[in-house]
């Protein structure tokens, strides 16, 4: 993302333009919005119903007493044994519920693609945002110690002076 010259970073022009593109459509104020259609919401009530543990225990003591009736005979047979009807039922109710199932997590998959992106363009605005301040702050730091370094001078050149005697003074010259 960034060319490094000496010990400076800097952005690149393709950076520049990325960052500048990113400005200006605000990222973190725009999030991705999905209106979902009537099909989609009704796959996603589904799944979701399907999908929870009311619904197991629900088909679970249908099943039961479907096998228990069933076997026990107190009512006329109406599927025997190897409970054939109730196989056809099952695949009858897999063979739509998966379909509608995909339909779901594929939605879902496209939300979270969607805001996989939305994250991805944020978090590289982000990043070439604190590259820009970083090299502010760095250009500020050089200033600083440029402008210490020359008042260092200053002081030193109206100080030579005296401490020159000061030194040839302890020492005994002159």
């Amino acid at each position: 993302m960034a060319n490094e010259h000496s010990d400076k970073v800097q952005l690149s022009p393709e950076d520049h333009k990325r960052l500048r593109k990113l400005r200006a459509q605000k990222p973190a104020r725009h999030a991705p919005k999905l209106a979902p259609t009537r099909g989609a919401i009704i796959a996603d009530w589904f799944a979701k119903t399907v999908g929870s543990w009311r619904f197991i225990v629900v088909q679970s003591v249908i099943l039961g007493i479907w096998i228990i009736l069933n076997g026990l005979a107190f009512i006329k047979h109406w599927d025997p044994y190897p409970f054939i009807l109730l196989n056809l039922v099952l695949s009858f109710q897999a063979a739509y519920a998966a379909p509608i199932i995909m339909m779901s997590q594929n939605r879902q998959s496209e939300i979270d693609r969607k805001h996989a992106e939305y994250d991805y363009r944020i978090n590289v605005k982000a990043e070439l945002e604190i590259e820009l301040l970083h090299n502010k702050i760095d250009a500020l730091r050089e200033q600083e110690i440029l402008k210490l370094i020359k008042i260092i001078q200053r002081l030193s050149a109206h100080l030579a002076p005296e401490l020159v005697a000061a030194i040839e003074a302890e020492h005994g010259v002159g």
